[in-house]
């Protein structure tokens, strides 16, 4: 899926629940965060963010209030933007 469109998703909010976790990490190291892996943990941090985005996959899914909380970081530091 195109990064703007899974933005869009994303930002919407409509469909936390349905969003595949693969794709979740690519648009969160497309935006410039770095991954650290261990286990099934996939931790996400950004200079710039505060926030610390730990993140495990639900089968193929990314858990909705996990989404959640990616949405609100994006929203907080305006990331995804044309000017990012």
């Amino acid at each position: 899926m195109p990064r703007d469109k899974l933005l869009d998703r994303v930002l919407r909010g409509s469909s936390d629940a349905n969003i595949r976790f693969e794709e979740l990490r690519s648009l969160l190291r497309g935006l410039g965060f770095d991954e650290r892996i261990r286990g099934d943990h996939h931790i996400f941090t950004r200079e710039g963010v505060a926030e610390i985005l730990n993140l495990q996959p639900k089968g193929s899914k990314a858990k909705a209030y996990q989404v959640k909380q990616v949405r609100h970081v994006i929203l907080r530091y305006k990331l995804g933007g044309a000017d990012d």
